[in-house]
């Protein structure tokens, strides 16, 4: 028997054995809820290195990595030795312009009253006023310069700038490092972050990026599945493509709606992301829908022999379609396109 295609109908093959795959389903009426599967990775919503503000050597590590710390407790202290002896000698240099400027001060006075009473010249008067200012800029200078000083000792304790963890510890007692002179130098003492927030970060390809806004929420997804409905939320999605792994893609930031204990930063997971929901319709099995080049078609049973359908294809998960049109419930598809199913026998 001749095949006609084009005219909708096909001889009708013999069923396969019980034990090979099979060749048809039913279309079926159920609800279908297509997912978009991410993968990421657990950051913190706030992880900060900390430097130091002043170089010189470790003198003492007050904390461990895994250890809770609350604001302004003490991470760790920097020898202050040279500082304390620069203050003393600041302060010595302080007393010795306050005499200065004690002692001018009085010639000053003097001068003044003679220079009133016409005894002195008014050259040898604005001497020693010159004297007077020159003396009280000196002690003016070496107060800003004790100022320096107390303030560099007190970035000698460095301190938590949060609430947080220690994540790592980077330095050891004794080692010399480098004071923060910007954002992007000096040696970092630590890593420190607030646990109470965390976020998944994703790479999501150009495609499936489309498919995702701001606010939709999204559940984790564990290996063992010991911890069910954990959910979280998109909260950012970065406006230009990058590259990472050699493909480009999208980040997009996830924050965890509660903090299990399970999740620590550095963890990768698994996300289910619903983009659509439809209840009550007509699904196929996706394997059952072929492409071809006037669209996507479906094979059906057809009384003895095989019938091709375009069909509008809605919704689709990773096993089921959605069919708009074209197709009934309870109506028997093929798995195969028909090409490939064996020939029938005489």
């Amino acid at each position: 028997m001749i095949a006609a295609w084009w005219g909708g109908w096909l001889p009708f093959p013999e069923s396969k054995k019980a034990n090979e795959a099979p060749e048809t389903a039913m279309a079926t009426r159920e609800a279908i809820e297509p997912k978009l599967m991410l993968s990421g990775e657990v950051k913190p919503a706030f992880e900060q290195e900390v430097r130091p503000e002043v170089g010189g050597k470790v003198k003492k590590i007050h904390v461990v990595a895994g250890q809770q710390v609350a604001k302004d407790d003490p991470l760790v202290t920097i020898d202050d030795t040279d500082l304390l002896n620069e203050k003393a000698s600041v302060e010595t240099e302080i007393e010795g312009a306050r005499i200065a400027v004690e002692k001018t001060r009085g010639n000053y006075d003097r001068a003044n009253a003679l220079f009133k009473a016409k005894l002195i010249s008014k050259e040898v008067f604005s001497n020693l006023d010159a004297d007077l200012r020159i003396s009280e800029n000196s002690l003016e200078k070496a107060e800003r310069k004790l100022q320096t000083v107390n303030d560099r000792l007190s970035k000698t304790r460095v301190l938590a700038p949060f609430d947080g963890m220690i994540l790592d510890v980077n330095v050891n007692v004794g080692q010399v490092v480098v004071g923060a002179a910007s954002v992007n130098s000096g040696t970092v003492l630590l890593l420190f972050a607030d646990l109470s927030r965390l976020l998944i970060f994703a790479q999501v390809n150009q495609l499936d990026a489309e498919r995702l806004s701001v606010g939709q929420e999204l559940t984790i997804r564990f290996v063992d599945e010991e911890e069910q409905g954990l959910k979280a939320r998109i909260e950012f999605i970065a406006p230009v493509a990058t590259v990472k792994n050699n493909i480009k893609g999208f980040e997009v930031q996830a924050l965890i709606g509660e903090n299990a204990e399970r999740l620590k930063p550095g963890m990768s997971v698994s996300m289910d992301v619903p983009i659509g929901h439809a209840d009550h319709v007509v699904t196929v099995p996706v394997s059952a829908i072929f492409k071809e080049k006037d669209g996507k078609v479906v094979y059906v049973r057809k009384g003895g022999g095989i019938e091709r359908r375009k069909v509008a294809v809605g919704l689709t998960d990773m096993s089921r379609a959605e069919i708009k049109s074209g197709l009934e419930e309870g109506e028997e598809i093929f798995l195969i396109e028909p090409s490939l199913l064996p020939p029938t026998k005489s």
